[in-house]
């Protein structure tokens, strides 16, 4: 399996990452991890809570359509690995969010600006276990 690399689409959604949630801090104060959003919708804690955050996972969801509408066709998603093995991914991440107190983006994007040091060692176990499970899927496994 090859992994394509794509640095400037790479730095433009980098780039609209950061700036959603510099905005998101800036207007309304709030933290902007994708599964604590997901996760306010779920259950919401008011009706301006479930409002922002109902906004922000349809914006996320409707990029496709964005890119639609510049391009004329949608783009190509390859996932190379089975269904099974998605779902055991969802579990392992959803365990891994649950534990490490926010996803990747929360701590990643959110917590590093701030220089919060949970953030900063969650950020580091994330990439230290992405390292390890590509390296033993890719060159172990042989998959």
């Amino acid at each position: 399996m090859e992994t394509v690399f794509t640095p400037w689409a790479s730095l433009g959604g980098g780039i609209l990452i950061g700036l959603a949630a510099t905005l998101l801090m800036l207007t309304l104060g709030r933290v902007m991890g994708a599964t604590g959003v997901l996760s306010g919708v779920i259950a919401p804690t008011s009706r301006q809570d479930f409002a922002w955050r109902a906004a922000l996972l349809a914006g996320m969801v409707s990029g496709p359509l964005a890119i639609f509408a510049v391009s004329g066709a949608m783009p190509t998603v390859d996932v190379p690995v089975s269904l099974p093995m998605l779902l055991i991914g969802g579990v392992v991440v959803g365990l891994g969010v649950t534990y490490g107190s926010g996803c990747t983006s929360g701590h990643g994007v959110c917590g590093m600006a701030r220089l919060s040091l949970r953030s900063v060692v969650a950020t580091a176990t994330f990439m230290i276990f992405t390292f390890a499970t590509v390296y033993v899927v890719r060159h172990v496994l042989g998959m």
